[in-house]
């Protein structure tokens, strides 16, 4: 846990969390955007089994106090006028009717529901296409697959749960005793008007119970109320919390996304990419988001990113930083080798389950630095892949991306991604723009600017444009061609090892 101190003190600051997978990160910002101090905890999973991916939702709320602490401490005079959360979607905690946990924190990464899937998904095919909600899908990683896994194996439980929660809205809870979700943090389930389907309760009876009303993100969900720290409650008295967004949009608003065929790619834990766009097209591969001052995202996420590469650097024995200089060592005209990282399965834009990682191509020839370097070439065409099929769907081709997230960190990882996407890429100075952007949303709850774009205009800075090689063009495009047979060329095979993980 660190925090950085600042000694501009300005009141009516505002507080943008960002709460990923491994950690919780939250900004202290001035009203002209000024970074006073950041902090950050990490947040370990816990893993049972083969399928079972969790989080303690209590350690979410113990290391949103002690971050927030870490910020008031590094700025004491600070006055906080908004706090909003950004965060991961697909993971959710079942809560009763007071508010407690009654199951630990599924994440998206844990696969228990595979059983239900097929059955649910068999069972939604009964009704009537016109009569779903845009991206309308069971997977894994579906509140209704986890609601009706819950219903047939932890029926004491599921009768003691009053709400099914996303984990901002579970810290969103903690902060004010209010209970409330935006539109996009439930996708899928939900009209572009932010109506929930009322088939619903079609496929998992009693469901829709459960879920949270639907409110504008931007709008006040309620004041901080006294956590028992005084020092914290002090600065935090009066400050009002935003109904908050998926982490997507905060990257978005943080990158300063706010016109037609602006593209962001944010290097996270998972590769997020996604274009804007004011068409109204089927998505083919990604998620279609309700419209925002007249622009959709068609965005996506992977399953495996940073994990990927933090993942084989634990293989090898080294860190991150290390891999990176590994991978820079490495001669980009060796022998072609391919990664998949795929060690969970994919989501965007194959969503397949059952895929899993392969090296492609080893050769007795290459080293660990080739093979390093191969990795961080995965993550970013997995990005591509995402942003391709995020185009295909908007009817719109980005001219550059907006880079963001803690891979963008290294200079060999962002210049990797210009030369496989074959466009200009733009790192920003902010790297970690959830933080920001939520910021940015916490401003509006508490009415101290009138419009994320505005904001974002004056705040969003780029450090450094990388551009691609023409010299790598033709042997990348290769590459990610040969990468793309792949995926159906082994689907038999990755059938076969899924069912052999089940048995």
């Amino acid at each position: 846990m660190s925090a950085t101190p600042s000694k501009t003190i300005i009141d009516r600051c505002m507080i943008g969390v960002d709460l990923g997978t491994t950690n919780l990160k939250a900004a202290l910002f001035d009203a002209r955007g000024t970074q006073l101090a950041s902090g950050e905890e990490a947040l370990p999973m816990q893993r049972e089994g083969r399928d079972r991916v969790e989080q303690d939702p209590d350690m979410w709320w113990k290391a949103l106090k002690s971050v927030l602490s870490a910020l008031i401490q590094s700025s004491p005079n600070a006055k906080v006028a908004g706090i909003a959360i950004c965060a991961q979607v697909g993971s959710h905690v079942f809560v009763d009717a007071e508010g407690k946990a009654v199951t630990k924190a599924w994440l998206w990464q844990d696969s228990r529901c595979q059983p239900v899937v097929a059955e649910m998904n068999a069972r939604a095919a009964s009704i009537d296409a016109d009569r779903l909600p845009p991206n309308f899908k069971i997977d894994n990683a579906s509140a209704l697959a986890r609601a009706r896994w819950l219903q047939e194996h932890e029926p004491k439980l599921w009768g003691r749960v009053r709400y099914l929660l996303n984990p901002k809205d579970y810290l969103n809870l903690r902060l004010t005793g209010a209970i409330a979700t935006d539109g996009m943090s439930q996708y899928g389930l939900v009209y572009d008007d932010g109506s929930y389907f009322a088939g619903l309760d079609e496929l998992v009876p009693g469901v829709v119970r459960i879920l949270p009303e639907i409110r504008d993100f931007r709008q006040p969900l309620g004041e901080v109320m006294p956590t028992g720290d005084p020092a914290l409650d002090a600065a935090l008295a009066g400050a009002v919390v935003g109904v908050g967004n998926m982490d997507v949009y905060g990257n978005l608003f943080g990158s300063g996304a706010d016109s037609d065929g602006f593209a962001i790619e944010v290097a996270g834990t998972c590769e997020i990419a996604g274009i804007l766009s004011p068409l109204d097209q089927e998505p083919h591969g990604v998620v279609k988001f309700p419209p925002v001052d007249g622009l959709r995202l068609y965005a996506g996420p992977t399953k495996s990113g940073g994990s990927a590469v933090q993942w084989f650097a634990s293989v090898l024995g080294v860190s991150v930083p290390e891999l990176m200089a590994l991978a820079a060592s490495g001669a980009e005209d060796a022998d072609p080798l391919i990664f998949q990282p795929y060690l969970e399965g994919e989501r965007a834009p194959l969503w397949d389950d059952d895929v899993r990682g392969l090296f492609i191509g080893l050769t007795g020839r290459h080293t660990r630095a080739d093979m390093a370097r191969a990795v961080i070439e995965g993550v970013a065409i997995t990005g591509r892949a995402v942003l391709e099929a995020a185009e295909e769907s908007s009817g719109r081709r980005a001219a550059k991306v907006r880079l963001s997230g803690g891979g963008s960190q290294s200079d060999i990882a962002c210049q990797i991604r210009a030369d496989i996407l074959g466009r200009p890429v733009e790192r920003l100075k902010v790297r970690n723009t959830g933080m920001l952007g939520a910021a940015l949303i916490a401003a509006i709850a508490a009415g101290t600017t009138s419009s994320i774009s505005d904001a974002a205009a004056r705040l969003v800075h780029v450090d450094r444009t990388f551009y691609p090689s023409e010299r790598t063009r033709a042997r990348f495009e290769t590459i990610v061609d040969i990468y793309r047979s792949l995926h159906p060329a082994l689907h038999q095979a990755n059938t076969a090892l899924a069912r052999m993980r089940r048995i």
